[in-house]
């Protein structure tokens, strides 16, 4: 029964909610279950805990143990949860090392929220793609994701929050990159799930915008990954036009590179449509002891207080890592109005 009343709030949501003003509490589906999305405080919308790159056609939960990877990223993530930090958003996607359970898990221990996706990743000369992916269409495929959201992820009960896809950095997508853009276009108009594209260069990024628009989705719906690798700050005004959300999410790998974006968004009023995270972590399978993992704290440690010295109050910067996150990740179907 209770599950039941939380399926039609939902509904309801999706229902009522076809702009981006979404109400606070709108609901998001967390690794432990749903939560409002006024709850999700202090959030980190790019980072992962596990990623495994041997390929889609070897990868499998038989290639790490849970109880290892937990003994190793814990301590990680107790010292985001010290810093203030509530909720990250895992961006590994499937046939990646997505581990849904081990995430419930890491976020019963941290107390930290963390949300998981559906989708799929394309880039890579699609290294990291099942091969059903190549025979279905876009709406077999947003069937299986949309399966995922109502369902639940394999027999887990665990739902995705985001739409994760990725595609090739080119002016023209590939056949297959298209078909992972509509897909996810579908799967956001049934679910109200918003879209998260590695994408890199703002032509990409414009490539699947076309797409998006096509289908009838707010670009409002639409996070443009890996911003920061766009060198032509002039295409953040025009993404600024479009409403798209500008992700600067490797704050870990290049921290100047973004207090030289941020504090050019500061100056052109784009502050309202900018996303931070570190793109940090991760366990790796396969490596001794895990692999280099990188911490989580870089924004606090060191980026906050840059900006700060720029001139950014707590205002900004609580709408940089609270409101922004709550606005792009609480469940809402985002139709282009007629």
């Amino acid at each position: 029964m209770k599950h039941t009343i939380l399926y039609i709030f939902i509904l309801a949501i999706h229902v009522f909610s076809c702009g981006p003003n979404l109400p606070k509490s709108a609901p998001i589906h967390t690794a432990k279950g749903l939560v409002s999305a006024d709850s999700l405080g202090i959030s980190l919308i790019h980072e992962h805990i596990l990623v495994d790159f041997i390929g889609a056609d070897k990868t499998g939960y038989n290639r790490w143990d849970r109880d290892t990877v937990t003994k190793k990223v814990l301590p990680y993530l107790l010292e985001l949860k010290s810093l203030g930090v509530e909720t990250i958003m895992e961006c590994t996607p499937a046939y990646l090392g997505r581990d849904p359970e081990l995430l419930k898990k890491l976020s019963e221990l941290s107390g930290l929220n963390i949300l998981t996706n559906t989708g799929y990743y394309g880039a890579v000369g699609g290294k990291y793609l099942p091969q059903h992916a190549y025979s279905e269409t876009a709406k077999e495929l947003s069937k299986r994701w949309i399966m995922e959201f109502e369902n639940g992820i394999e027999q887990t009960g665990i739902k995705p929050a985001f739409i994760k896809i990725s595609v090739n950095d080119t002016s023209e997508l590939s056949e297959m990159d298209q078909k992972l853009v509509k897909a996810a276009a579908l799967t956001h108009l049934r679910t109200g799930m918003a879209i998260v594209s590695h994408t890199g260069s703002w032509q990409t990024a414009s490539a699947q915008i076309a797409i998006l628009k096509a289908e009838g989705v707010d670009l409002s719906a639409f996070v443009w990954v890996h911003a920061q690798a766009e060198q032509d700050f002039g295409k953040y005004l025009e993404a600024g036009k479009s409403k798209v959300w500008i992700s600067l999410d490797g704050v870990v790998w290049d921290l100047d590179g973004h207090l030289e974006r941020l504090v050019f968004a500061k100056e052109n009023d784009l502050l309202n449509q900018i996303l931070i995270s570190h793109d940090a972590g991760w366990y790796s399978p396969g490596e001794p002891d895990g692999g280099d993992f990188k911490e989580f704290t870089s924004i606090f440690k060191v980026l906050i207080p840059a900006l700060k010295e720029k001139g950014f109050t707590q205002k900004e910067l609580d709408l940089l890592l609270i409101e922004n996150p709550r606005k792009v990740f609480a469940l809402g179907v985002k139709k282009i109005k007629a």
